[in-house]
């Protein structure tokens, strides 16, 4: 049996990584090619965004030191891990789906093959105006995530670009149509 592919969803904070994620979760629910794993974040559950796992940087920091992410992470002062479990889901031949941080992609590729990307963009000025309608970041922090997300292109074996620049209906429908190309790759 084939490994299914570990899909990984890159962009910018504010690119609609969680609108798309979540409405394919809905729209793939009954499809067994794919599945999409629960985060560890240390982020309290009612602060906006996916639906995670929060635990506090204590619990988080034991599991990562028993193994029990198969990524981690750490930016804008939160903690991120994704299940071993994942390798699970892999080995089966399913596609694993997980809103990660591009400091990690090397190091998926690595480790679980094959691995693609789906990196999400958006023009600067709607970035700017999704972070500040969700309240959650300064000038100062939009700043400073603007000039991050057109510093740090992603490259590399197995990248679909996806942008988000359209109603929220033809981006997910181009997001679809990434996670299915993605999950056609074979190790």
């Amino acid at each position: 049996m084939a490994r299914g592919t570990l899909i990984l969803v890159v962009g910018p904070s504010g690119s609609g990584k969680d609108t798309l994620i979540d409405a394919a979760k809905a729209a793939l629910a009954d499809d067994p090619r794919f599945h999409f794993p629960q985060r560890d974040i240390t982020r309290p559950a009612k602060a906006g965004g996916e639906d995670h796992n929060p635990v506090d940087t204590a619990t988080f920091k034991s599991r990562q030191a028993a193994s029990a992410y198969a990524l981690s992470w750490g930016a804008h002062e939160l903690f991120y891990g994704v299940p071993t479990a994942i390798a699970d889901h892999l080995a089966r031949g399913t596609s694993v789906v997980v809103n990660v941080s591009r400091s990690v992609i090397a190091e998926a590729r690595d480790r679980f093959p094959p691995t693609a990307v789906v990196s999400l963009s958006v023009p600067e000025a709607v970035l700017r105006h999704r972070l500040a309608a969700r309240g959650r970041e300064t000038a100062e922090q939009i700043d400073a995530r603007v000039a991050r997300a057109a510093a740090v292109p992603v490259s590399g074996p197995n990248v679909f670009q996806v942008v988000n620049d359209d109603t929220v209906e033809t981006a997910v429908a181009r997001f679809l149509a990434a996670l299915d190309a993605a999950a056609s790759l074979t190790g």
